[in-house]
């Protein structure tokens, strides 16, 4: 741990996107003569990564890995409900919530005995000595937990239903659905993997839920409050416009109505998306700064110079045609066109190697928060009848879950549910 912390640590000197830069121009320069500098190679402070920090699960309002900065990388998994029985889902929330405690402090579900066999309460052991790497792990709920399946119809969140087919739906079953989903956020891939493997053990062990589908995520996509914002696989900026303020959580992320147990709650949609990447690689890089309504290279929106410059939906060009498209990711999205409305973006770029045509298989694990699943199906209806983008990607995958507000010390998620 203190050797991985000075590497990784904010005292130290290197970072990783330092010494892929230093990497990537010696190489260059070895075959072709050094690049000019660019601009902004200096590496932000939040590009240091302590190892060492951890975030409560116990005690706080709302879930851990909403409102969390996003971490490097995600592990995510939905899983099928194997069992009848309401007393086999109340003992594996509870075993879940006890062992997220542990694993985001840093520490393991159970000994890790040199002798014994590798038990399933035992911890697999390769997060050991990786410290909790600022772990976020968030449970989510399906629609089928709340059914007369496990005599909890009578506590669904009233807003809580599967989403309605989208345009843009090209849907495979086997990346769809799910009765509970775990999202794992670290800043060590590592240890995220280790969260949803042990969890994923403990699910079967209990007999009450089996793996269903997951995606492992990295190179966060959207930005948090303080940070600077990163870049989906496609090169542009992505969270520009996302969600920061109090006042916003509170209109348009935080349940706050209902029972007490789901209030700071939310509904957690899931996207799989898939990019033609080497489609999108052919087209000149003013055809995409038209795409998006924003300028590649710095972020800014078309009508103006900086990334959060605010754009000018109504600028028009010498021709008289608009400056942003009217076909533009952004301004199909953008809160002013859509009588205010909001959703948090929390994805993440994946990759899934090379498809069975020998081309790149990768994407967005898009992920959105949301007081009502509505608010998500309103704009993804409109950008799935005109976005420019369509032409580039496929919604292949997709969920809709209740995520309850985080337990008390003594307590686990959804305890109350079952009162």
């Amino acid at each position: 741990m203190t050797e991985r912390r000075a590497q990784a640590g904010a005292s130290c000197p290197f970072s990783r996107r330092g010494l892929l830069m230093g990497a990537t121009l010696g190489a260059v320069g070895a075959v072709g003569g050094a690049l000019p500098a660019a601009a902004g190679t200096e590496p932000a402070a939040e590009d240091m990564v302590d190892l060492s920090l951890s975030h409560p699960f116990y005690g706080t309002a709302e879930q851990a890995g909403i409102r969390t900065p996003p971490q490097r990388h995600v592990f995510y998994m939905t899983f099928d409900l194997t069992t009848a029985r309401r007393r086999d889902l109340q003992v594996l929330l509870a075993l879940w919530s006890a062992a997220i405690a542990q694993m985001m402090k840093g520490g393991t579900i159970g000994q890790v005995e040199p002798h014994a066999p590798n038990a399933v309460g035992m911890d697999t052991g390769e997060a050991m000595n990786l410290g909790p790497a600022s772990l976020t792990v968030t449970v989510g709920l399906g629609p089928k937990v709340f059914t007369d399946i496990y005599g909890l119809a009578h506590q669904k969140p009233a807003l809580l239903r599967e989403l309605k087919q989208l345009p843009s739906d090209s849907l495979d079953p086997n990346l769809t659905g799910g009765d509970l989903s775990l999202q794992a956020c670290a800043d060590d891939p590592q240890v995220a993997y280790h969260a949803v493997r042990d969890l994923a053990r403990l699910a079967k062990s209990t007999g009450a839920a089996s793996t269903r589908w997951t995606v492992m995520g990295f190179g966060r996509a959207s930005a948090g409050r303080g940070q600077s914002t990163p870049r989906n696989l496609l090169g542009f900026k992505d969270g520009t416009r996302n969600i920061q303020s109090d006042d916003d959580y509170k209109e348009f992320v935080w349940i706050k109505d209902g029972p007490a147990w789901q209030r700071q709650g939310t509904y957690q949609v899931v996207r799989k998306i898939q990019m033609h990447i080497e489609n999108w690689d052919t087209d000149r890089v003013s055809d995409q700064n038209n795409v998006f309504g924003r300028h590649k290279l710095s972020g800014a929106p078309l009508t103006g110079a900086k990334e959060f410059d605010a754009p000018d939906f109504a600028q028009t060009d010498g021709n008289g045609d608009l400056t942003i498209p009217v076909n533009a990711h952004i301004r199909l999205v953008a809160h002013e066109n859509n009588d205010g409305l909001k959703i948090l973006r929390r994805s993440y770029n994946y990759t899934d190697g090379i498809n069975q045509f020998g081309l790149l298989d990768a994407g967005l694990l898009f992920l959105s928060y949301q007081k009502d699943p509505a608010q998500f199906e309103t704009l993804q209806t409109k950008l799935g009848a005109s976005d420019a983008l369509n032409e580039y990607i496929a919604h292949i995958g997709s969920g809709i879950f209740f995520v309850p507000p985080a337990p008390q010390e003594g307590s686990y998620i959804a305890e109350q549910m079952f009162a």
